[in-house]
């Protein structure tokens, strides 16, 4: 019997504020500012992955405003193989962000107050979101 190894899957959420976007500081390695987001459960579709980890981490209702794109980089997060599913949201009015679960601290950033330390492949994520909302330029074009 053959064993197959896959990639684990997760989502990524970037939320759009007036003042920037909501960036969460991480209690566990790897260490450094990043998108909420996590692992998808078993039984569990990405988009309902995405808000549920919002919630735990940011203390946000969100909405989903768009599906952004997948990162697969082998490489992108050092603990193990995973692609991430990152979707665009916005929060529901009334929600008020909080750092909870995983989340040490959190804060608002702009393309040019972006943090020195940001986990993961997320600055790639950040640089092509804000690539995206100046020129409409999708990262899905090859």
């Amino acid at each position: 019997m053959n064993s197959y190894r896959n990639p684990v899957p997760t989502v990524d959420g970037i939320i759009q504020y007036p003042s920037g976007v909501l960036l969460i500081h991480r209690k566990n390695p790897p260490s450094g500012w990043a998108l909420p987001g996590g692992f998808i459960d078993y039984g569990e579709d990405a988009e309902t992955a995405v808000l549920r980890e919002i919630k735990e981490e940011t203390g946000i209702d969100a909405e989903l405003v768009e599906l952004f794109h997948v990162y697969s980089d082998p490489s992108r997060d050092p603990r193990q193989h995973t692609l991430s599913v990152v979707f665009i949201l916005k929060p529901k009015p009334g929600s008020v962000p909080i750092a909870g679960d995983d989340a040490g601290n959190l804060d608002f950033f702009t393309e040019d107050r972006l943090p020195d330390q940001i986990a993961f492949d997320h600055r790639k994520i950040l640089e092509s979101y804000f690539h995206y909302k100046k020129t409409g330029a999708s990262p899905n074009k090859y």
